[in-house]
This record gives structure tokens, sequence and C-alpha cells, in this order.
């Protein structure tokens, strides 16, 4: 076994699955995975904690089958996740250079630190400080303008906050798995690692994750996250609807979506059905191909266009030279690709890794593990960083576990917009 040295494994919380990768970088600069596992996720809820025992049961597991493979204990880990309730507040700070008049990182870090303390509503927490730009006297500076000379630097950021209980029930969760808490990011910026190219993100590319609880998206533009958002109802609500239109237990309207179902109902067979086997005295029943792909494409409009007037929101959609990749569950979907053109005006195709582990490519070709393989290569990097985030404030339970967490050495250019969740009808219940 290759050794396990500086080994790093991400869980990725999801609302149908919980996946986790281990791996290392090794001296080639590739991603070595020694360890990959999957779950099925209890006790999360459109991407957010809302049974602690049931996640902590799931994570449990799924780090057991990482440590019979790795052949160590797992004590620290990454984990990325996107929930519901985001905001976004917008930050400008400034401060006068040394007497040597050189911007240096003691400027920067003091900037950052002002942005990270800065007093915020009740209930929120700061979780990302993100760098948007810098100026200098005047003029507009790059990402790290150290060693730039002038008298004044402007800082502008934005501050990615969520509501402090939802951190607290995921640092409840782990604590109760006894493992500690690297670092969390979001999911959006995690699967993007791994299904963009530089170059698509020069051009200007956006990444739609329709997964089972939540839609995420993020977009980029000259190589810099410019927006990204979460939309707090994803697969499940398909799913719902079938049952309800179909009048069928949730078990067979999931299978339904997943072997017959299609995202456009003019291309759906009409002389094709499937045949639903009666129970408990209820006579089977039949449901035709083609209204099985109008219930489906009735509720993937609405979470497309949903999503798409968030993009416009952002302003930025016009300067994405490639278009949309579109992950998660829903991209296995008949005619889903041809759906988002529809829909959008905008040029798509499927998500696939871009990342070339040095070994497992095959079993990392599905959709299941895109968000762990993007968090794992962010995790694996090492990235310094001018200034390292604030960890999670642990909750006063002792955890089985003890460990170091690796701090997170990535810093994203980019904003996150809040999605109120008012649409409950949308939501399976």
């Amino acid at each position: 076994m290759a050794s396990k040295s500086n080994l790093s494994v991400v869980i990725d919380l999801g609302t149908s699955k919980i996946a986790a990768l281990a791996g290392k970088k090794t001296e080639e600069g590739k991603i070595e995975i020694l360890g990959m596992a999957q779950v099925p996720s209890k006790g999360i809820k459109r991407g957010l904690v809302f049974n602690v025992d049931d996640v902590a049961t799931a994570v449990t597991r799924v780090v057991n089958e990482i440590e019979n493979q790795v052949g160590e204990e797992v004590r620290s880990v990454n984990i990325s996740y996107a929930g519901q309730h985001l905001k976004t507040l917008s930050y400008r700070g400034y401060r006068y250079t040394s007497e040597d008049g050189i911007v240096t990182r003691f400027d920067l870090n003091e900037l950052y630190n002002e942005a990270k303390n800065l007093k915020i509503e009740q209930d929120y927490k700061i979780v990302h400080v993100i760098p948007q730009s810098y100026v200098v006297d005047g003029e507009i500076s790059e990402l790290n303008p150290v060693g730039i000379t002038g008298r004044k630097l402007e800082a502008n950021y934005k501050l990615v906050v969520v509501p402090e209980a939802q951190l607290v029930n995921i640092q409840r969760v782990f604590d109760k798995a006894g493992l500690q808490v690297g670092e969390i990011i979001l999911s959006p910026l995690a699967i993007s690692e791994a299904v963009l190219t530089d170059d698509e993100k020069e051009v200007g590319a956006i990444v739609l994750d329709m997964g089972a609880g939540t839609t995420k998206f993020a977009i980029y533009h000259d190589n810099v996250l410019v927006h990204t958002a979460v939309v707090p109802f994803g697969g499940n609500v398909v799913t719902n609807d079938i049952k309800e239109g179909c009048s069928i237990l949730v078990k067979w309207a999931e299978q339904l979506k997943i072997k017959y179902g299609q995202a456009l109902g003019d291309f759906a067979d009409e002389q094709k059905v499937v045949t639903i086997p009666g129970y408990n005295g209820w006579e089977p029943k039949e449901i035709s191909f083609k209204s099985l792909a109008f219930i489906i494409q009735a509720r993937l409009e609405e979470i497309i266009d949903s999503v798409y007037a968030q993009m416009e929101k952002s302003g930025i959609e016009q300067q994405v030279g490639t278009g949309i990749v579109l992950a998660g569950g829903a991209s296995n979907m008949n005619n889903m690709i041809s759906l988002v053109k529809f829909r959008t005006g905008m040029d798509a195709r499927k998500a696939f890794s871009v990342i070339h582990p040095a070994n497992k490519r095959k079993e990392l070709q599905g959709q299941e593990y895109l968000t762990a393989l993007g968090l794992l290569k962010l995790s694996a990097e090492n990235t310094p960083v001018f200034q390292e985030k604030e960890k999670v404030k642990k909750v006063k339970e002792k955890p089985k576990r003890e460990g170091n967490g690796s701090a997170w050495k990535k810093v994203f250019q980019g904003v996150l917009d809040y999605i109120d969740d008012d649409n409950d009808d949308l939501a399976m219940n």
C-alpha cells in the first residue's frame, strides 16, 4: 500500500447520499485515491441537518468504510454542504501602508481580520471572507497586491454568512461521530474544481448541480468565481410530483424517474407504458411514458427557470462564453441537456471529471463523487493563503477521537446570493 502521509479525507454531505474520499497528492502532482465510500443519507433535508443522530450514524458508517480501506484511523475531515438561508454582505475597508509606502502581507491580514470580525446580524456567522478587489491609491490592483507601492490600500470583500444553528448542528454531528472538522466549504465551489477546466473558467462557464434536496450553481468568468447560489429544491420534488400525479408510493415514483423518466414529454413514446404492481387488494396501474415525461418536464422547467432567474440577477450570464455544465443525478436523464438548452438559450454539456487521479479513474466516472473529488483536490493541494479562516465553534461535547484538522488552503473569489425559502409547496415534506 502507498504511504499515507499527508492523507486527506473529505466528506460530501448530501440530502440523498453521503460520499467520502481519502487520498493524497503524489510526487508527480496527481491525486492518488486511497479510499472511497458512500452510504444513503438520513437526517438531512434540503441540504440541512435536522436529525443529528441519524446523520452522525451515516457519517460513522462511511468513515468506517474509509478506515477499512486505508488501514488507519481517520481523525479529521474536510466537508462540503449546501444548505439554504445563505446570505452575503458587502464590506469595504481601507488602511494606510507603512512608511515605506509598499503594500505588505501585514496590511492584507489586518484588513482581512477587520472584515472577519465585523459584527453582523444576530444568529448569523461569517463562514467565508472573499476578496473581490483591491485598490491602491485609487488604482484597481490584482487580488494579491503585496509589493505594490502606494499609500492607501482599499479592499472589497463579500462576507458569506449562514445561520449559526446550521454550523452548530454540523459540528454536533461530527462530535458524535468522533471526528474533528477541518474546514467546511460550499459544495458548488467544490464540484466546480472537479468539472471545470481552467480554460472554461477563463472564458466563462456555469456549473449547475441538481441534487436531491437542493439545486446549486456557480458562475465563473476570467478565472474568478463571480456568483453562486443555492435553490432549496431539487430531484426530490420531481419524485413527489410523480407520486402525486400517478397516485403511487414514493419508492415506485423514484424508480419510475430513474429507470423510465425523461425531461421532454414531446419526445416520449406514447405507446409505451410501465405497470405498477397492485398491493393490498388494489389493481395494478399502467402509466404511459409520455404522461410520466410531462410530469417530470413541468417540475424541471420550474427549477431551471428559478435558477436562470438567479443567473440573470447576477448580471453576468451574458459573459459566459462556454455555457452550462450540468451535474447531479438529473444530468443522466434522457433529453435533460436539451431541456436546459431550451429553457436558458445557452449551450450545455454533461459534467465529467477534469481531474485525472493516478488510480480508480473508472470508479470515479459517475456523478456520485464529483463534489468529493473537487473537495479532495483542494484539500490535497494545500495551497497557502494569506489568512486562515476561523473554525466552526465547538459544542461542549467530548469527542471520541482527537486530531488536528487541516486549515483550508484556498481563497475563492465569488459572491453567494440568498434565496428565501418561501416555496414550501415545491418541496417534499
